[in-house]
């Protein structure tokens, strides 16, 4: 039972690492370790580790619809005064997409996405969930970069680039013309307010006139 927990913990502790920035995920996972000792003083069942397991699970898969855990702490936000926002926006897509099948829709997303986050990877930017077929991005977050501005300029370009190769590859799977689909970037930097949007599926959300106007570009 032991080995089945902590082979459990270590599948969301992944899970956690890859949505949130470790600083986030530090502390959703020293929520849920408070909450579970305080379970136990109440003489609520804890068992090896489990409940805060069970509860940070509950907070991502399902929101923890059934329970107040997630407002009864405070809130994890935090303002991040130097940093530049991305938005990359398939040109095009609307229109291509609505005489697609979902399957084509999806390969197509998938395979420039995952392309762009091995840049983003490599590039240390903080790719934050995207908006439709809206890829975003941000730098800044959750680690102060005094290039921010310069780091996310070349990830943006870099992407661009990407895409001019990604789309006639798809050619023979989703036709001739995916490859007249391209990308434009927003970019802006300056403040940001960034955190866990907690509730029904908790996420990792980027708010501020930052956003908004690389949005806009």
């Amino acid at each position: 039972r032991q080995d089945k927990v902590m082979v459990t913990a270590k599948r969301t502790n992944d899970i956690v690492s890859s949505l949130f920035p470790s600083n986030v995920r530090d502390r959703i996972l020293k929520d849920a370790e408070e909450q579970a000792e305080q379970d136990m003083l109440n003489n609520k069942k804890s068992f090896f580790g489990a409940a805060p397991k069970n509860k940070l699970k509950n907070f991502l898969d399902e929101g923890n619809v059934g329970g107040a855990y997630a407002f009864d702490t405070k809130p994890i936000a935090d303002l991040f005064p130097h940093t530049t926002v991305m938005f990359g926006d398939i040109v095009g897509f609307t229109a291509w997409s609505s005489v697609r099948e979902p399957s084509q829709v999806f390969t197509l997303l998938e395979t420039v996405y995952h392309a762009f986050d091995e840049i983003a990877k490599r590039r240390r930017v903080f790719k934050v969930e995207p908006i439709g077929a809206c890829y975003v991005a941000v730098t800044g977050v959750p680690h102060a970069h005094d290039k921010h501005a310069s780091i996310m300029t070349k990830f943006a370009n870099e992407c661009m680039t990407r895409m001019r190769y990604v789309l006639p590859d798809l050619v023979s799977v989703l036709g001739e013309d995916v490859a007249e689909l391209s990308m434009r970037v927003g970019l802006h930097s300056g403040p940001v307010t960034a955190g866990v949007l907690r509730g029904e599926k908790g996420r990792f959300q980027l708010f501020g006139d930052t956003v908004n106007t690389a949005a806009r570009k």
